[in-house]
């Protein structure tokens, strides 16, 4: 899930689904600004899903109509936002331990 955040709310959001077996790249399934933004965050924490803020990459995200999978040209930023929830996820089960 990514947020573009100015001040102390959030403008804008955009959240991400990917099944490596069952798609090829990842795909929007869910977007939008003001208070939209803020229920796709809200439903976030709800189901402890970690955030990464990048306004650049929610704006181009954002262009993206829902379910339609990112293009190639954006796979190396959202790339690295599954390296960060992966990492995120790793030190979670380090600590459960």
């Amino acid at each position: 899930m990514k947020n573009n955040r100015r001040d102390s709310s959030i403008k804008e959001a955009v959240a991400l689904h990917y099944q490596s077996d069952l798609h090829e790249a990842p795909s929007v399934i869910a977007k939008g600004k003001g208070m939209i933004a803020d229920n796709i965050m809200a439903k976030g924490k709800e189901h402890n899903i970690p955030v990464q803020q990048d306004s650049t990459l929610v704006e181009l995200l954002g262009q993206l109509n829902i379910n339609e999978t990112i293009p190639e040209d954006l796979y190396n930023a959202v790339a690295e936002i599954f390296a960060f929830i992966y990492k995120l996820d790793k030190s979670k089960g380090k600590e459960r331990q």
